[in-house]
């Protein structure tokens, strides 16, 4: 036989042992972590209720799902085993303490070192040469109407008050 006939026998097989290898490896994690139940454990059931772990059998788990309301699973509906802080989180509301989460502030203003009053405005122009334009432009504004009004005036060759109208 030609090795290019034999080729893709090779790739299916090589591709269908590294499937089950994953899932074995995923197995072998999963009895694991149900291994590690032990009283008081907080776990998940594969159905998405939280419960604490009462007592562990070869092969069920005894659950209590409410105060006083017990129940028997098998270990593997067990779909997670819980943290305690992340158990107590879900199940019972508790926060971890805010003291070990930094403060963001609101605004931008806590960032700068120092503090600004509110009252003053900030300059942004471009130092003496912005204010001597400032001080001119009230004057060269005075002028333009004036010079705009004699212009229309040559133009259409009327005078204020004159009107079209016969």
């Amino acid at each position: 036989m030609n090795i290019v006939t034999l080729l893709p026998f090779i790739v299916l097989i090589g591709a269908m042992f590294l499937m089950t290898r994953s899932a074995k490896n995923k197995q072998r994690q999963a009895a694991q972590m149900r291994d590690q139940m032990q009283p008081g454990t907080g776990v998940r059931t594969i159905g998405g209720m939280y419960a604490t772990v009462k007592e562990v059998n070869d092969d069920t788990v005894l659950l209590e799902v409410a105060p006083g309301v017990h129940a028997i699973y098998a270990k593997n509906a067990i779909g997670a085993v819980l943290e305690d802080a992340e158990y107590n989180r879900i199940v019972h509301g508790v926060e971890p303490h805010e003291s070990e989460t930094p403060v963001v502030p609101d605004d931008a203003s806590s960032l700068t070192e120092t503090e600004a009053p509110a009252d003053k405005k900030i300059d942004l122009g471009k130092g003496e040469a912005a204010e001597a334009e400032k001080a001119a432009e009230p004057e060269a504004k005075a002028a333009e109407p004036a010079a705009d009004d004699a212009k229309d005036a040559k133009r259409d060759g009327k005078q204020d008050g004159d009107a079209d109208a016969k």
